[in-house]
């Protein structure tokens, strides 16, 4: 494994057991990602997918191979040591966004820092703070999920993942929740947060999407049959001028009720 790479997948298996049925979940995956990659991980339903999702993300752990994350080898962590690892190395993003509705944005990006078990005396609102206002967000502080837009809080999702500084962000379906042009908004915040640096993977069934992504890694049947470099990669924020914004539609006819 070079000293860029955050991820090393070799060989690896899983299998569940159903009664006396077996299934091969995966079958022998390799993958390597580097530092600084943004991969999306595409795959129908039953491909293999989201076990490999699992795996990345320190949720299972292989029935054969090894899995190295940020030089750690995962596959002979306890259940805590696997948790104390996700907290430091990972951030999620998910396609429901999982926030708690009675909850400001700013709590709910705090959240992963009161778990932080590693003794760090840390400024927790502050970071929170800071989190939402890279996301564009520093205005909705106090506003809870019910308050804000499907964008908005996945917004909040992602300052979450973020906010506890993670080497690699995990974004499961993060745009599935979402209208085509919110969609883009949060691919163009996913690319400027790769430029800066920030290690990202997506699963995501939309080629539309993937295209976002520098790399797409293709599952079928537990096995990798593609993986390669976009070649005609698109950037977001520039799409974003040809694709109708809802919300901008509305705009008028509010206008005329409140005039």
């Amino acid at each position: 494994m070079t000293e860029s790479s955050v991820i090393r997948i070799e060989n690896v298996t899983k299998d569940y057991y159903m009664g006396r049925n077996v299934v091969h979940a995966l079958r022998g995956i390799d993958l390597h990602v580097e530092r600084g990659e943004m991969i999306a991980i595409m795959g129908a339903s039953g491909s293999g997918k989201s076990t490999l999702m699992n795996m990345l993300g320190c949720l299972d752990v292989p029935t054969s191979g090894d899995y190295y994350l940020d030089g750690v080898h995962v596959n002979d962590l306890s259940d805590n040591e696997l948790a104390e690892l996700r907290n430091r190395k990972l951030g999620f993003v998910f396609q429901g966004f999982n926030l708690l509705a009675r909850t400001t944005a700013l709590e709910n990006v705090e959240l992963p820092l009161l778990y932080d078990r590693s003794g760090r005396q840390r400024d927790t609102r502050a970071l929170a703070t800071a989190a939402l206002e890279m996301v564009g967000l520093g205005d909705r502080l106090d506003h809870q999920p019910s308050e804000l837009s499907g964008g908005q809080q996945q917004r909040v999702a992602i300052a979450r993942a973020l906010v506890s500084e993670p080497t690699v962000v995990l974004a499961d379906e993060p745009t599935g929740n979402l209208d085509s042009h919110t969609s883009v908004e949060i691919m163009a915040l996913f690319q400027e947060l790769n430029r800066q640096g920030i290690t990202i993977l997506l699963v995501t069934h939309e080629r539309d999407i993937a295209r976002y992504a520098r790399r797409e890694v293709e599952v079928r049947d537990g096995r990798i049959i593609r993986d390669e470099v976009v070649r005609d990669r698109h950037q977001a924020a520039e799409d974003l001028s040809d694709i109708p914004d809802p919300d901008a539609d509305d705009a008028p006819a509010a206008a005329e009720g409140a005039s």
